[in-house]
């Protein structure tokens, strides 16, 4: 299975941090956030990586290279315009070939295990969810007996940004900028999406405060 991580996003909340730096590129504990997730990848025996990439990627094209040095495959979907996480994925599905694939956002930290992620699905889609945090109290969707539903009648937890996809999500989708959500909830229409509820470490480093968080998690000291 090949695994791709979404590296496309300017990170404006992280500013200063990313006026010079793609956010994947960003480190914690002095590591660049995306160089967890490839040795997550590796130990969860994933070998072949697509990282899509817009503001300033050519920095994490000359930073990880083809991925040699990790163990890893490494190619490159770049983006012009920034195409949102649908319209990322679906240009990048040439390079992803005709089976299900594992999709990870690069601005996440957790210590989600992906070899939980290396197996087949029955659907459309299989989702990661995680309880709701501080900025997203409302959450995305519901997860009832291992089905993931668009409801406003069950609990909700939030989307983490990790998900196993099948390639026919995006049939009928047209190249340029859309969202990932809206195929979801259609799929998810017709029983399509399972899922899971990670209680994990997990945060989606969107700001200063969450990027120190994740400091505090690995123990670094200021």
């Amino acid at each position: 299975m090949k695994a791709m991580i979404l590296a496309a996003g300017k990170g404006e909340r992280l500013r200063p941090l990313t006026l010079h730096t793609p956010k994947p590129l960003v480190r914690a504990g002095g590591v660049p956030l995306i160089e967890y997730h490839l040795l997550a990848l590796r130990a969860a025996g994933f070998t072949e990586v697509v990282i899509n990439h817009a503001w300033l990627g050519q920095q994490i094209e000359d930073y990880l290279g083809d991925g040699a040095q990790l163990g890893l495959s490494i190619r490159y979907s770049a983006e012009s315009e920034p195409l949102e996480t649908g319209g990322g994925i679906f240009r990048a599905l040439p390079l992803l070939g005709d089976k299900p694939f594992l999709v990870v956002n690069g601005d996440i930290w957790t210590d989600y295990d992906f070899a939980n992620l290396h197996r087949p699905i029955a659907g459309l889609a299989h989702l990661v969810l995680v309880d709701n945090p501080a900025h997203h109290l409302a959450g995305d969707f519901a997860l009832v007996e291992g089905q993931v539903e668009h409801s406003q009648h069950a609990p909700r937890l939030t989307y983490s940004g990790m998900a196993i996809l099948h390639p026919q999500l995006f049939d009928g989708s047209e190249a340029g900028a859309f969202k990932l959500a809206p195929l979801l909830r259609k799929a998810m229409a017709h029983d399509l999406v399972s899922g899971e509820h990670f209680m994990g470490r997990w945060v989606d480093v969107g700001t200063h405060e969450r990027l120190a968080e994740v400091e505090r998690l690995l123990g670094v000291n200021h």
